[in-house]
């Protein structure tokens, strides 16, 4: 918000479709999220539904937080309950012609959008697994690591493979396992002090998105989540993209 009240919207996010304003996630009644019910919640993260039932817009990374699991949804639901409310009307999105109609999303989630919560590969270890969840799911890695196509879906059969126009026209890099353009020269232990600090392999730290990332969320996690990540991440194909070479500044 524009007075600094965690959680209570407001920041303007760019994209080739137009600015969209974070809503209001505080628990407040009237302006918030305070009066939405457990069904609601899991509606909003596993459907993209809002709870009049209308769209929500991708730019919330439903696409990604449709993989938790219910228990994991409702125990985000209670932390943002516990938060104090914040009376704060949300903005409208500003949006270009025709994409503030909402009823046009049905058609995009038909092609763009496969619900469900995460199911875990027996074939893997429990490892790997549980780092396949926090990248796909919570961590939602891919709404910035992943190229976009032009309907604004993510190009899955390259993921991660970096985004040279992320949010706000920022590069998101190449955090597959490739050599030249990816993380593929990172030991593990990189990657994992990457996500506890920071710190980069080279001695510089992330900057932009990618700090608020670790500032706000990498850094929280366990030791035994950041090195699940990183597990994961080294399993991927690696996918050359020298156009976001997670060796060039503003990784």
């Amino acid at each position: 918000a524009k007075d600094g009240t965690p959680l209570a919207g407001g920041r303007a996010l760019k994209t080739p479709f137009g600015t969209f304003y974070g809503p209001n996630i505080t628990p407040d009644p009237v302006h918030g999220i305070g009066g939405w019910t457990d069904a609601q919640f899991i509606a909003a993260l596993r459907w993209g539904e809002a709870p009049d039932g209308s769209n929500l817009y991708p730019v919330f990374p439903y696409t990604s937080f449709t993989l938790m699991s219910d228990s994991d949804i409702l125990d985000l639901k209670a932390y943002l309950f516990s938060l104090p409310p914040a009376p704060d009307a949300d903005r409208p999105h500003d949006v270009a012609f025709p994409f503030g109609w909402r009823f046009l999303l049905t058609p995009w989630k038909w092609l763009n959008f496969s619900p469900g919560p995460f199911e875990p590969d027996p074939d893997r270890s429990a490892e790997w697994n549980r780092g396949a969840y926090m990248v796909n799911a919570v961590g939602h890695c891919g709404e910035c690591h992943t190229p976009r196509g032009w309907l604004g879906e993510m190009r899955t059969s390259v993921a991660l493979s970096g985004n040279p126009e992320g949010p706000d026209g920022m590069k998101a890099p190449n955090i597959t396992p490739d050599p030249a353009t990816g993380i593929g020269g990172w030991t593990k232990g990189q990657i994992v002090t990457v996500l506890r600090s920071g710190l980069l392999p080279d001695g510089d730290v992330v900057g932009s998105a990618m700090g608020e990332v670790v500032e706000n969320s990498t850094s929280k996690l366990t030791d035994a989540d950041r090195a699940a990540i990183a597990t994961y991440l080294m399993s991927l194909k690696p996918v050359r993209n020298d156009r976001a070479k997670a060796t060039q500044p503003g990784f």
